[in-house]
């Protein structure tokens, strides 16, 4: 199986987005979503893993092997758990290079943060952040060695 591309993970992600004509639907396919995410363990729901800015709780670890960073997250909402899943989907097993200069333009192509309360919204960036910020570490973690 060849990997796909950051382009085309999100290019899926907005045409299968598009199979839907209004936000009710989109919302109960992020709850569906959310049940795809692999699950976190117990043992790494720490505070350090933790979010700030998002309203409900959202964990995200991420693992550096052979050149890559794999993500782990969970959330106590389960919209927010779709949304999570969204972005591990994309982001998830890339070089930290990928992760860093990316666009994540699928999030405005599917009408994402224009339908998110303010609250939701601003997670969705601190998530956002988070995940480049821990391939910015491993970035400089992996130069040094």
């Amino acid at each position: 199986m060849t990997e796909q591309t950051i382009t085309k993970v999100q290019d899926e992600i907005i045409e299968e987005f598009g199979v839907f004509d209004d936000w009710l639907d989109k919302y109960n396919y992020l709850i569906e979503l959310s049940e795809t995410l692999p699950i976190l363990d117990e043992k790494d729901k720490k505070p350090e893993y933790l979010i700030e800015g998002c309203q409900s709780k959202v964990w995200l670890k991420a693992e550096m092997e052979d050149g890559r960073i794999n993500f782990y997250a969970d959330s106590d909402a389960i919209i927010t758990k779709g949304i999570v899943s969204l972005l591990v989907k994309v982001l998830s097993g890339r070089k930290p290079e990928e992760i860093i200069d990316t666009d994540l333009y699928f999030i405005d192509r599917i009408g994402l943060k224009e339908n998110l309360s303010p609250t939701r919204s601003n997670g969705l960036l601190s998530m956002v952040r988070q995940m480049k910020l821990y391939a910015l570490a491993y970035q400089a973690k992996s130069k040094k060695n």
